[in-house]
């Protein structure tokens, strides 16, 4: 490793940050070429389907890429998939030396990329920055490895953990409420339950930020939720998808149908939709991130089950006391997190680490 390879490793990170949201159920990937101690060309992955970073860079450079060093955050691909292998494509160029951040967990890849570019004679070093390369692309890892997507908790509260308050006042600022609308938009999915679509008919958009919507899934086991339910009616640049049981009437299913809504069938489990086998069928249709924002109930839930992979508690600084609603109910044994990181937004705290 020269001293170097960080700070261009670093500036693969940022540029792939650029397709935060949009290369799903691809990784994000950031590509740089350096040539006698310069930067002469760069590129990331846009979105699914189209070129890979290292592909995009090369072409940039042309002929300078002979001799040149290739800097890229995820191993270079070594199959046919949407597109063809990266891997051939920097031995075509003459690069001379790649400096990867992590293997790629793809079963299909998983040091192939790197072996078939050693053994055209060139010279790799990877594991630089990998720690931030694997978080980077913690969704597609689980995904690619489980074909499950990455589960998100995000909860708002109070000092006193609770989620509600007299007259349904707003808990959270609105620097929070920003950031939500935010991450929304990185990730490929949002959950909620019927209840919580009866109590507060949410629109689970990004309106306050720009970038897409999500994918809504609601969660209701006997399709209770309301055919006037903003998440039925009104327009997101997404689909919305009831998931539900056999116990959901034909009738409601064929209304529902009517309105534009997906339906997704899941094997129930004491009667509810079964959290696993959602999650299973979510990942079948390549949703490789979801962010559960469902009230007490199916925060407990999830969490019980241990589908979990992630929280983010965005604490005010008041107390509701009273009979506010907890953010996780009872029952709930103790669940520690790790990594833990605190972020302020406004008056409010965002309290974010790994189950």
């Amino acid at each position: 490793m020269n001293k170097n390879d960080e700070e261009y490793l670093r500036r693969c990170l940022n540029l792939a940050k650029r397709g935060l949201g949009k290369t799903s159920p691809n990784p994000m990937v950031g590509a740089v070429v350096v040539k006698e101690g310069r930067v002469i060309s760069e590129g990331y992955h846009r979105k699914a389907g189209g070129p890979h970073a290292e592909v995009i860079a090369l072409g940039k450079a042309g002929e300078r890429s002979r001799g040149a060093t290739l800097y890229v955050n995820l191993e270079p691909c070594s199959h046919y998939g949407r597109t063809p292998p990266c891997a051939d494509r920097i031995i075509e160029a003459g690069v001379k030396r790649v400096v990867v951040g992590m293997v790629d967990p793809n079963p299909l890849v998983k040091g192939k990329g790197i072996e078939g570019l050693r053994q055209a004679g060139l010279e790799v070093s990877s594991g630089i920055l990998e720690q931030e390369s694997r978080r980077l692309n913690e969704a597609y890892q689980k995904y690619i490895t489980t074909s499950l997507p990455f589960v998100i908790l995000k909860m708002g509260m109070s000092l006193d953990s609770k989620i509600t308050s007299p007259g349904q006042i707003r808990i959270t600022g609105e620097k929070s409420r920003r950031a939500v609308h935010r991450l929304r938009s990185h990730l490929d999915a949002i959950l909620i339950g019927q209840e919580t679509v009866a109590k507060d008919d949410p629109q689970l958009t990004t309106r306050l930020v720009k970038g897409k919507d999500p994918i809504r899934v609601i969660v209701d086991s006997k399709a209770k939720i309301s055919l006037e339910a903003r998440v039925v009616t009104q327009p997101s640049s997404a689909r919305t998808i009831i998931a539900t049981t056999r116990l959901a009437p034909a009738k409601k299913i064929k209304q529902l149908k009517d309105k534009g809504a997906e339906i997704l069938i899941v094997k129930g489990k004491d009667g509810l939709v079964d959290l696993k086998g959602l999650l299973k069928k979510l990942g079948e249709l390549e949703i490789t991130s979801l962010l559960v924002e469902g009230g007490a109930k199916i925060a407990a839930s999830f969490l019980k089950e241990s589908l979990i992979d992630k929280m983010m508690l965005f604490v005010c600084p008041k107390i509701i006391g009273g009979s506010g609603l907890a953010a996780f109910g009872q029952g709930l044994a103790e669940v520690r997190l790790k990594e833990v990181k605190y972020r302020k937004l406004g008056e409010d705290v965002l309290i974010t680490g790994y189950v």
